[in-house]
């Protein structure tokens, strides 16, 4: 089977969030069961300063617009770990600071860059090879499907071509004005409640959702979560509607790069049968915090995160001066909305024998938190999946999450009987700190805190099992259009 990817992020060139992660790990395992797989990126600034000199596979394809064309090139990415890489290279769209947005909001034309890439995505492939199916991630390539089924409609190359969506997130759904039927070329009968129209703006999700062949989330609970009003975003009606469409299958995660055993970022390499090394990790995540003097009774607790409301940082400061009364340090990780930044940065300096802050995203230091400390803490208002608290299993480290998304579906809670980590229900601080006192009192007891570290580390979460998944997935949109 030839399957070609398309993302707005892959690992290890663009990377914002786990998208990057997936569109990285999930095509090697497929290779990995034999199948052909392709993998399409912009070439964005930060690709390009990565691979300054890839070659070029297609030296033009035109894109057409209203009243201009665009004229893009695929460059060759070369072959990594059995899957092959393209970049669409149009540099007035894409050779940007940063992937979406600047400091004052999102790019006016995200609509044409994200519709271009779609469509320079099908143009490629007529000349670089069919696939038997197209995997698409999140809004910026949901047009892919919406294209398909509209302007691509008879072409007798295309028009069989099944397409996969999978939401990663949905909150983010790429809201445009109206006039964006226009400029992308799609017929105003289009714009409509049943098709790509929400709230009279264009919505590059919805329409992935209304047209692909399958629908896919991160996570088993994500995808019974998105059909509800409190996580569909306005779009649970059309997501129910699909709902025999619709596969929640958990992400895996990469354990070349996660794992204890092999981390060449860690001080000291570990196993479950050996955790000798973890308490050396422990010591050197504590000096890249600039703590002394940490007792081995005092839980270490590590967060990395985008710093935001969704992440539930709102709930980590209305406890914080309740939290800092136990016998725990607590280090902290990541950046994002500037409200927390200056907030979280604030408290840090009132505690500074407690709470410790790295306003920046280092992946050494996230692997040094992973590896050095106790808890993990993760109290999202929502998480499609997590890859965190999946991660932090595997380096014994006992995740305290809310049970919601791919959180409810990977952490079994220690009260339960076993468990490999701690859940609170309730979208409330209070719940959290309840749920942090049970893990730091469990924390005490050494035996059954090791058990708890070992059945996590036991635990397999790597990407065969799902790949196996997708792969019944395409095969069902294949005998669908076939």
């Amino acid at each position: 089977m030839y399957i070609v990817f398309a993302a707005s992020e892959c690992t290890p060139w663009a990377k914002t969030g786990g998208l990057a992660d997936v569109v990285g790990a999930l095509p090697q395992a497929l290779a990995k069961l034999g199948h052909t797989v392709s993998v399409f990126l912009p070439y964005y600034r930060q690709v390009a300063k990565l691979v300054p000199d890839a070659p070029v596979a297609v030296p033009s394809l035109t894109i057409p617009f209203p009243s201009y064309n665009r004229f893009v090139k695929i460059l060759d990415g070369g072959l990594k770990d059995g899957v092959q890489h393209y970049f669409v290279d149009s540099p007035e769209l894409f050779d940007r600071e940063s992937f979406y947005a600047t400091p004052s909001g999102d790019y006016a034309d995200n609509a044409e860059r994200f519709g271009l890439f779609s469509r320079a995505v099908i143009e490629a492939t007529k000349v670089l090879g069919v696939p038997d199916v197209f995997h698409v991630h999140d809004w910026q390539v949901a047009m892919i499907a919406v294209l398909l089924r509209s302007t691509y409609f008879f072409d007798p190359v295309m028009r069989r071509v099944p397409v996969v969506l999978t939401i990663h997130n949905a909150g983010y759904q790429g809201w445009f004005p109206p006039r964006t039927i226009e400029t992308l070329l799609l017929p105003w009968d289009m714009f409509t409640f049943t098709k790509l129209e929400q709230n009279d703006t264009l919505n590059f999700l919805k329409g992935g959702i209304v047209y692909a062949d399958a629908l896919t989330t991160v996570s088993q609970k994500y995808s019974e979560e998105i059909q509800t009003a409190e996580f569909g975003n306005g779009l649970e009606d059309v997501i129910r509607q699909r709902s025999g469409d619709l596969f929640g299958i958990l992400n895996g995660v990469d354990y070349d790069e996660w794992n204890p055993a092999t981390d060449r970022h860690i001080a000291a390499h570990y196993t479950a049968d050996n955790l000798d090394g973890k308490k050396e990790c422990r010591r050197d995540l504590l000096h890249a915090f600039g703590l002394q003097n940490v007792s081995d009774e005092t839980a270490v607790i590590g967060v990395v995160s985008r710093f935001a409301t969704q992440k539930g940082f709102d709930f980590i400061v209305t406890i914080l001066d309740r939290l800092v009364q136990e016998d725990m340090v607590l280090l902290i990780l990541g950046n994002g909305e500037e409200y927390y930044e200056r907030l979280l940065s604030e408290m840090a300096t009132r505690f500074p024998d407690k709470v410790r802050v790295q306003v920046k995203y280092d992946n050494v230091v996230a692997h040094k938190i992973e590896a050095g400390s106790d808890i993990f803490l993760m109290p999202s208002r929502y998480e499609p999946c997590g890859l965190n608290q999946i991660y932090s299993l595997k380096y014994g480290t006992v995740p305290v999450v809310r049970a919601t998304g791919g959180l409810e579906d990977t952490i079994e809670e220690q009260a339960f009987g076993g468990g490999n980590g701690f859940k609170f229900w309730g979208y409330n601080a209070w719940d959290l700190m309840d749920a942090l006192v049970r893990a730091l009192g469990t924390f005490k007891n050494k035996d059954e805190w090791t058990r708890m570290m070992r059945r996590g580390m036991g635990q397999d979460f790597s990407w065969e099992k799902p790949a196996h998944e997708y792969v019944r997935v395409y095969e069902r949109v294949i005998q669908n259009r076939s």
